[in-house]
């Protein structure tokens, strides 16, 4: 459990379009055993020891995700309801500028519904002691680095070849810094959020361990697959 003297927060992130999954409803409200993608992920935060909960969601769907997902659903813990920006970056800083006040941050894509109290809870851990962290889970495959023709150009060692997933955790100031640096200069390109810190701050980022089962919602065959998983969820 949680240090009672910080508050933490959760950003998670529900905004994308899901144009992989060849329907015209966002994969995020899309429905796994009879409830939405986004409430899995908003139920584990709620049961665990989170404070509050910001919730990022496409531009004109704040009063849905307020009345068929929070009301619906009875999530106590979602403080606020935002909406996204043009990249995901900027649907993060409008999360990050509802938390400045807190001193730790999760940040969880809203399609990755498999996450779990207890990854939540290892992020809160290890981010009080390393100030920033990535939840992961070693590669299962063997890793080749594309050159430029198509040809191998690397066979990274698989042993130290991690497959990253999210909650990514983080002290709030230091990834605030960061995204305030990246917004102010284009040319930093990022892809994710410990990406941010370690590009603009230099700070080093440590691994969590995730979970397989806490996929990433982005095709139908991953809603088949999510569909298998969500039957044996805790969060039903």
């Amino acid at each position: 459990m949680k240090d009672d003297a910080y508050h933490i927060a959760a950003i998670v992130l529900a905004g994308g379009r899901g144009k992989r999954m060849n329907t015209n409803m966002p994969k995020q409200y899309l429905q796994l055993n009879g409830y939405p993608v986004l409430y899995y992920s908003l139920k584990a935060f709620e049961k665990s020891p989170v404070d509050s909960i910001v919730l990022v969601c496409g531009k004109g769907e704040e009063n849905y995700c307020r009345e068929q997902i929070v009301e619906k659903y009875h999530l106590k813990k979602v403080k606020a309801i935002v909406q996204g920006g043009q990249e995901r970056y900027h649907s993060v800083f409008n999360g990050l500028k509802m938390v400045k006040d807190s001193d730790y941050v999760l940040i969880h894509d809203g399609a990755r519904p498999f996450v779990t109290e207890e990854i939540i809870e290892n992020n809160i851990k290890a981010v009080i002691c390393k100030k920033a962290c990535v939840t992961g889970v070693p590669s299962k495959d063997t890793v080749k680095i594309a050159d430029v023709d198509g040809s191998v150009a690397q066979t990274p060692d698989r042993s130290r070849v991690w497959i990253v997933q999210t909650p990514q955790t983080f002290q709030t100031d230091l990834i605030y810094e960061a995204y305030e640096k990246i917004l102010k200069e284009p040319e930093i390109h990022v892809t994710d959020d410990a990406m941010a810190v370690e590009t603009a701050l230099k700070q080093p980022v440590y691994f969590v361990m995730g979970s397989y089962q806490n996929i990433k919602i982005t095709t139908p065959e991953d809603l088949q697959i999510g569909e298998i998983f969500a039957r044996n969820s805790s969060n039903g």
